[in-house]
This record gives structure tokens, sequence and C-alpha cells, in this order.
């Protein structure tokens, strides 16, 4: 029984990761621009204007986060207090000053929550 309980316990906790990986967030930029990610700090699904791309992550400075995808120029540099979406193709920034509700009161982004130690200061 207490064996049963244990690996129910573990098949629950797995799940909840997945159901983790799968939340989808909501971004709000400067100039009304928005997009959504989801997906595991390793790898994230961006929408952005009704198109969905898949970013992989990429060394960055400490403190910092980023996801790009190569093949269309995506890249998305992720910072404790904001996030910037900028096309390397093309040489543009797409969207500026990006929070999630959870960053507007404060908190680091939901990203930074498995990758490695960030020191808020």
């Amino acid at each position: 029984m207490k064996r049963t309980l244990i690996s129910i316990g573990l098949i629950i906790a797995g799940l909840s990761n997945v159901y983790a990986a799968d939340e989808v967030f909501n971004w709000s930029c400067q100039d009304s621009r928005q997009f959504k990610t989801s997906g595991s700090v390793e790898k994230i699904q961006l929408t952005w204007e009704a198109r969905t791309y898949e970013l992989k992550r990429e060394n960055s400075l400490p403190g910092s986060l980023r996801y790009k995808n190569q093949a269309t120029g995506h890249d998305l540099v992720v910072l404790g207090n904001k996030a910037m979406l900028f096309n390397i193709k093309t040489g543009t920034r797409l969207a500026d000053f990006c929070q999630t509700a959870e960053m507007k009161s404060g908190k680091l982004p939901h990203l930074f929550a498995d990758a490695e130690p960030f020191v808020q200061q």
C-alpha cells in the first residue's frame, strides 16, 4: 500500500511538470506589442503575430537568458525585469520592455525558475 502511494505521488509530480512546461505565459510590451511563450528553460515556443516559433536556449551573459531560432532569426533576451525580442536576420527590434504579469508585480521571469542561479539586487 505504502509503495503504491509513493508510486502514485511520483506520477502526479511528473504530470505537474508536464503541465508547467505547457503553461502559456503572456508578455506585454511597449507600443502595445504582445507575444506568448511556453515550454521549458531549454526550449521554448514563441507565438508572435499569430505564428509559433521554436527557440533554443543559447549561452548568454550572467543574469540573462537568451533563446534563438537561427532559421527565422527570432532572438529573445530575458533579463530580471524585462525581455526584448529581436530579429537578427533583419537587424530589427520587434518588441521592447516586455513583461509577464508576474514580472510587473516584481517577481523574476518564470524562465529563471529552472535556470542557473540569479541574484536579484
